[in-house]
């Protein structure tokens, strides 16, 4: 018996050290890199709108982060990675739903001067194995990406705690989402 329970365990550990995430047929990283930090996956999940899946979002730390409000209150650097699953996502849709979860979420941010530039970053739709990258730094800094090409920058403390709220705060965009990014899904 203690035999068994060894090999038992032995199988757990390393089930648990299993590097690569797929969701949806999408092979997820387990690490990101912003600048000299290599980030760790937190957790990822996918959004949904009306049962179509549209993206995978993964949420990537410096440390581990297991509830909305720890994501909200640490300092450290954070990278947001949307994977599309979905054949064509508009721009507008994109930048209403980001414009929509601020206004939910940090309403001090909504419509801000930072919003606006925020959301015309985006000037692309997106399409099925696009990437989007938000990578939100300690210090305010926002750097967008698509598949890898940036699209700009921004400095603004306030506004990296809007983008977080969006996915993280009392209304967010999904709920299975949040808690897929939280990794408790």
């Amino acid at each position: 018996m203690k035999y068994w329970s060894m090999i038992l365990l032995l199988v757990l550990l390393c089930a648990g050290s299993v590097s690569a995430l797929e969701i949806a047929g999408v092979q997820i990283e387990p690490t990101a890199t912003i600048g000299d930090r290599t980030l760790k996956l937190n957790g990822s999940g996918v959004r949904k709108k009306f049962f179509v899946k549209v993206y995978i979002g993964s949420l990537y730390a410096e440390h581990r982060l297991a509830s909305s409000r720890e994501v909200l209150q640490d300092r450290g650097d954070k990278l947001i990675r949307m994977k599309f699953l979905h054949s064509k996502v508009g721009r507008e849709k994109i930048t209403e739903a980001f414009s929509e979860g601020l206004t939910n979420n940090a309403p001090d941010v909504a419509g801000s001067v930072d919003a606006r530039k925020f959301l015309s970053f985006f000037t692309d739709d997106f399409v099925k194995g696009d990437t989007v990258d938000l990578a939100l730094g300690s210090d305010g800094t926002i750097v967008v990406r698509h598949n890898n090409k940036l699209l700009r920058t921004l400095q603004s403390p306030k506004l990296v705690h809007g983008i977080l709220a969006i996915y993280f705060g009392e209304k967010p965009a999904d709920v299975g989402l949040k808690k897929g990014m939280l990794g408790k899904e």
